[in-house]
Parts: structure tokens; sequence; C-alpha cells
């Protein structure tokens, strides 16, 4: 195993003991999680260190299934006595719960893996570097971007996170993993006379180490060299005519479009309405399985927990379910969701796959989602050539704000940079982009994507849900793509308005 923060000895004879008491007990299940959360995070302002901050959380849970409802306890008391005591808690909660439900909780099965463990492969521990060379990394990209005239104030940052659990069951599962996250990002801001903008990196978060600052994965050096000029260009660029436009998306922004639009609305919990109360519903109900027409016919979508370098790639979830990837969307027809093993057995599926995750071991597992990721085309069209197959459009590089309803079918997204097309040729920024449209509308658009060399694995490390919250690191990968007559809004306008 892989414990690093208490010994193994001490994590089997803490695991076992709450397995005994909740198989005495009468529980038909019981999962035991050890999780030790490293995180940290480090910012620059204008060549001043802002913040140096680090935490590290360890607990025990324990989750059973006792007279056909659930029952949770943790503790970070990692001794006998608490162990044991969070046994006895999440057994009596179970009785509670019993007593009051109307539904029956019923797993779906799960091979047994016994004893193994996983380890994200990374070149560079990021919790193993010192504060000082990342505080140095960090002001030397300040200070390469604050070297032109057209940037007014450089804000940077880069956060780092480490995850070490251990999963435990009554069928004898013995199962460890350990996965890290990387993340920086670095903001230009130009003011002047007409008020101010800015410019920001489009590096995604990955799941990889301290590597991926040096370079490993991401080009920085191009990137921070650019971004002057970008931000120049932008505060000298006209604003944007509103209307129906040709959007050329790039996977920078795009991936951002899937998680709100694709991987929250096949959610099949909230599909079901259990996030009804905070989170929201989704329109793309079970009803609408193997029939309901979700994009055009070159859309397919999977979901996965083993993509390379991804966010929410693990060996195992939280509930023991091996990493595996399926079908959400197959040829722009829906025909998958996210599941974990209640949901599964709750809908009459054979099987999780494996969405089952809590970011505390204070907390209880519930569905989150996986890696989510639009499939690139067969054939390897570049992002020039998806460009100049549009007469009058919209190229759009980088994420920024978004709105979408709590049932994720309107939506509306900017970003960070946009050129205009003309002829199949950019010409130059504009700005205040604002794209909008329905959820089936916007993909049902989609006409042309591009291949494996446009494909880029983007992401979030907050992505919130549950009561109480939870917040989840998570990728989606995506080619560049062309939309036909998006409406396209003027950000600026209709914020005066």
């Amino acid at each position: 195993m892989s414990l690093p923060v208490i010994p193994e000895e001490l994590a089997l004879a803490l695991t076992d003991a709450a397995l005994d008491i909740a198989q005495s007990g009468g529980a038909s299940v019981a999962h035991v999680r050890i999780a030790t959360h490293d995180n940290r995070m480090v910012s620059v302002r204008d060549g001043n260190v802002e913040n140096v901050g680090a935490e590290s959380t360890t607990g025990f849970s324990v989750r059973v299934v006792a007279n056909g409802a659930w029952g949770f306890a943790a503790t970070h008391e990692l001794t006998l006595d608490g162990a044991s005591h969070a046994a006895r808690r999440a057994l009596a909660m179970a009785r509670v719960s019993a007593a009051v439900s109307t539904d029956t909780v019923s797993l779906a099965d799960e091979p047994h893996y016994g004893t193994a463990s996983w380890t994200m492969p990374v070149l560079i521990d990021p919790m193993s570097v010192s504060d000082d060379e990342v505080v140095e990394l960090l002001m030397s990209w300040n200070r390469k971007v604050s070297a032109s005239s057209a940037v007014h104030h450089v804000d940077a940052h880069a956060a780092m996170g480490r995850d070490t659990t251990f999963f435990a069951d009554l069928s004898g599962n013995r199962l460890s993993q350990r996965r890290f996250r990387t993340s920086a990002q670095l903001t230009g801001i130009h003011i002047g006379e007409g008020g101010f903008d800015d410019m920001r990196t489009c590096a995604p978060p990955a799941g990889r180490g301290f590597e991926y600052l040096q370079g490993h994965g991401w080009d920085w050096d191009s990137e921070l060299t650019r971004l002057p000029d970008y931000l120049d260009e932008k505060v000298k660029a006209p604003t944007v005519t509103a209307g129906a436009w040709d959007l050329v998306i790039d996977p920078t922004n795009l991936w951002l479009t899937i998680h709100e639009s694709i991987g929250h609305a096949t959610e099949l919990d909230r599909a079901l309405g259990y996030e009804a109360n905070y989170a929201g519903t989704s329109f793309a109900t079970l009803d609408k399985l193997g029939t309901f027409k979700y994009g055009s016919p070159i859309m397919n979508v999977t979901g996965d927990r083993v993509t390379e370098h991804g966010l929410s790639t693990v060996a195992w979830d939280d509930e023991g379910v091996a990493a595996q990837q399926w079908n959400l969307i197959t040829d722009g027809i829906l025909t998958g969701y996210q599941v974990d093993r209640n949901i599964a057995s709750h809908v009459g599926l054979d099987r999780s796959n494996g969405c089952a995750f809590a970011d505390s071991a204070l907390h209880v597992p519930i569905q989150r989602m996986p890696n989510v990721s639009l499939q690139p085309g067969k054939d390897d069209h570049s992002t020039q050539d998806l460009i100049s197959g549009v007469d009058r459009g919209i190229y759009i590089v980088g994420d920024k704000s978004w709105s979408i309803d709590m049932q994720r079918f309107n939506f509306q997204f900017t970003g960070q940079r946009f050129f205009e097309i003309k002829n199949g040729e950019i010409v130059g920024q504009v700005k205040d982009v604002v794209y909008q449209s329905k959820t089936p509308d916007f993909w049902g658009s989609m006409v042309a994507i591009g291949g494996p060399s446009t494909y880029l694995l983007g992401g979030a490390l907050n992505c919130g849900k549950g009561q109480p919250g939870q917040v989840a690191p998570v990728s989606h990968g995506c080619p560049s793509a062309v939309f036909r007559n998006v409406n396209v809004l003027n950000g600026r306008q209709e914020a005066s308005a």
C-alpha cells in the first residue's frame, strides 16, 4: 500500500476493527476509506508575493448499508477507539435512516480486486517542490509579461494537489491510490482612458506534477511571449456586431461548454431529480435515452476515469469500482449517463461506471463527474483547416465567464480572445463576444470537428455539487469545432442596457 501519513499496520488494524463491527452489527455492505488531501497555492501580483499557503487533512470514514439504508460516519481520530466509534455511529445512522426512508439501497455488483495499488505517473511530486522555487517561477513569468508597455498589472498563481486514499470493504478489497494535479494562470491587465482590459493564459489544470509548469505538456514560454501582444490588440480591437455568426471554437474554450451542457446534464442522479434542491436537474431525462438527438451526427462524447493526465482519472472510485470508459452520446444520440453503484442498481444497470467520489474522508461519496470528452474526427483536420472553411465567423480561444440554467438547457459563454474570420482568413481581434444558445440547438449546429492533432484536455479544479458542498477536479477533452449560425451578443452593450 501507499499511505505515507499513517503506517500500513495501523491502517489495516483500523480497517479490520471497523469492518468487523459493521458486519457483526448487521451491515450487508461496509466501506472504509482513509484519505489524505494535500493542497497548496502560491500567488504573486506585480512582482510581490501575495500568498503562500498549504493545507493537509487526513480522515477515516465508514459507510454501511444496514436494514436497506445508508449510514455514514467519519473521524479525524486515527485510533482503534476512533475507528470503532465511527463504525457504530454509521450503523446507528443506518437504523435511523431505515425508519424514515422510502427507498431501499441496493448496489450494483462489482468484481473483487483484492489488494492492489496505483499511483498517477508524474515526474515531480508537486508537493515536494519548495515554496521558493514556485515563487521564483511565477516571478519570472511576471517579469516576462510586465516588460510590455501594454501591461500595467500582472496576477499569477499556481495551485497543486495530491490525494492519497485507501479503500477497504467486506469483500476483501484493499485498494490504495495516489493522484496529483497542477495548475497555473497568469493574467495581464491594461488600464487606459476607456477602462481596462485583461488577457489570461489558457493552460488548463492537469493531472501532472510540477514538471507541467516547467514546460512538460504546455508551452508556457510561447504563450507568455505572445500574451502582451494579444492584450494590446484586444485593447484596440473593435467591438463585435451582435447577430448570427459561424464559430470556430478552440478546445481551450469548448471544454467549459462541454462541462456545463453535457457533463452536468448527463449526471443521472441530477436527471432523476436527486440534486434538484441544490445543483439543479437536467433536461436529458431517462426517457430520452437512446432516442434523443443531443447534437449533430458527428458528435461522439465519452465518459471515462482512465484518460492520461485526466483530473478525474483514478484506478478505482470511492465505492471500489474499477476505472473504465463508456459512451454518453453516440452519433449525436444520448446513449449513456454517469452513475454510481446505487443509481446503477436503481435504474436496472448491471454495473456502475465508477462515478462515486468524495473530496474528503469526512464527506460521503456522491455521484461525481468523470472525464467527459468530445471525440475528434477521424480525418486529422487542423484548426486552420476549419477556419479556412468559414466565410464569416469568429475563432474563440480561452474560457472566461458563463451562465446556464438549472436544467442545463439555455446558456451563454464568453472567452479570452476572439478573432474575426473573413473568407477563410483571420483578419484581427474583436471583443465583447458572448455566444448564446440552447444545448441541443448548439450541438446540432456543429458541422465540422478537428482531428486528433487539435485535441486538448481542458478542465477545472473546482466543480461543485452536493450538500454539504463538495469540490471535485474534472477534465474534458475536445478538438476544435465549427458551429453554424450561433447567436452572438455584444457583452458590453448587454451590460450597459
